[in-house]
């Protein structure tokens, strides 16, 4: 990413010896008044199209943007199969802490959506509760390791946790398959948002596709039920997949958090 190359920088985030470096690149906007973050999906990188797409349309709005990898993502140290959501969640917690000015318009894509519930909480629980201004949530997946995971698990596949502490199964993004530990199944279990109503304290617009083949769109409309407040929007796009990587659908997604960064 040449381009980017004067604006990425590195965090480190947690304890030694288990210190994660983690790469972001953090766009100012025209003032200090609102940051859009973008927090992307399992095994996804900040250099993504729809990261790239709304970091250049936030700069039209004059907003800032801020987008990084998780560790064992993109640039990041690690490796994505000893990542989990709580580890994933603070790495968030950090760069946005260290990176982000003024209220927040978090745009959570796939797993990214579960960290943005994550952290609506976590700032809830600081007692932060006003900072967050809006919520984009595209293709969402939270608590996908319990609800969309474990109830669909192979006898094969119980077998690999149990024996091997993983399984994989094959990737429609990537050569390599797709692995999902023991650790990241049994540390989501501690991040559960969908066991009771969700408080966002914000506005909040889903867009999901309803030919997502990852996700299915009865799971967007499980979140929307949840969901506490009248001002949540649920766009469904009957030819949508899970990416919603179409400039079709980018427009969507950039229209969605325009109106956030309006009302913030």
């Amino acid at each position: 990413m040449p381009d980017d190359a004067p604006n990425l920088q590195y965090i480190d985030v947690g304890q030694a010896p288990h210190v994660r470096r983690i790469a972001a690149i953090a766009t100012p906007g025209a003032n200090d008044g609102t940051t859009v973050v973008w927090l992307g999906g399992y095994r996804s990188d900040m250099a993504g199209t729809k990261a790239i797409a709304l970091e250049a349309r936030a700069r039209t709005l004059g907003v800032g943007f801020l987008r990084f990898d998780y560790s064992g993502h993109g640039q990041s140290s690690g490796h994505y199969t000893d990542g989990t959501i709580s580890l994933w969640l603070e790495e968030a917690l950090a760069v946005i802490e260290r990176l982000a000015t003024g209220r927040l318009v978090l745009v959570g894509s796939s797993m990214g959506a579960w960290i943005a519930l994550r952290l609506v909480e976590e700032m809830r629980a600081r007692g932060d509760t006003s900072r967050i201004a809006g919520l984009v949530l595209v293709a969402p997946a939270p608590d996908f390791t319990a609800v969309l995971i474990e109830p669909h698990l192979t006898e094969k596949e119980q077998a690999s946790l149990a024996e091997k502490g993983f399984f994989e199964e094959e990737s429609a993004y990537s050569m390599e398959p797709n692995r999902y530990t023991r650790l990241l199944i049994e540390d989501g279990r501690h991040n559960l948002v969908m066991t009771g109503l969700i408080e966002t304290g914000c506005p909040v617009h889903i867009l999901q596709g309803m030919n997502d083949p990852d996700v299915p769109y009865a799971h967007a409309i499980k979140i929307m039920e949840k969901i506490v407040g009248d001002d949540a929007v649920l766009t469904l796009i009957r030819d949508g997949d899970h990416r919603l990587s179409r400039p079709e659908d980018i427009a969507q997604i950039e229209a969605a958090m325009a109106a956030m960064v309006a009302g913030a």
